[in-house]
């Protein structure tokens, strides 16, 4: 019987490996359960809940929107962080902006809905990449482009590549 007991536990194992995925949001493999729901837990500590650092601070979306748009002579939000964009057109964006050498602040709006609808609202503009220089909103990609193509964006931008 001593023998046997390998055998059991084996021919469960490889049972279960091979069930692939369950009902529920479950899969097995390799024996072991993984879940792909989060449970709703009410014992869950609130050191491990999600949070929103803005909620009670008093400050608004539309306040960080124009905090950065004032702060930043180019503003930048985009899909992704310029080093890692997250689309071809904020890639595009950021690309352009390199070729003048001048510093931009970008902020991905793909970590938050919310920051999303208030640079909408804040620009009355619906797609992005949202670009943002001297505190004005000029425009996306395509207009980012076309500006860097007939020369207005060099005027725009010169007087923040003469300040670094």
């Amino acid at each position: 019987m001593a023998g046997s007991l390998p055998n059991i536990i084996l021919k469960r194992f490889t049972a279960r490996s091979l069930s692939g995925p369950q009902v529920g949001g479950s899969l097995y493999n390799y024996g072991l359960r993984f879940s792909t729901t989060v449970p709703n837990d009410p014992d869950t500590h609130n050191d491990f809940k999600p949070t929103n650092k803005l909620e009670n601070s008093g400050i608004s979306l539309k306040d960080v929107v124009e905090q950065d748009v004032k702060d930043n002579p180019v503003m930048i939000y985009m899909k992704g962080v310029p080093e890692f964009p997250q689309c071809g057109f904020s890639s595009l964006a950021v690309k352009v902006l390199q070729q003048y050498d001048v510093p931009f602040s970008a902020r991905n709006i793909l970590e938050d809905a919310e920051l999303k609808s208030a640079v909408k609202a804040f620009s009355n503009w619906p797609t992005f990449p949202q670009i943002f220089i001297n505190g004005e909103f000029v425009g996306g990609s395509d207009i980012i482009l076309n500006m860097h193509q007939n020369g207005e964006l060099k005027d725009l931008l010169k007087d923040i590549t003469s300040k670094k």
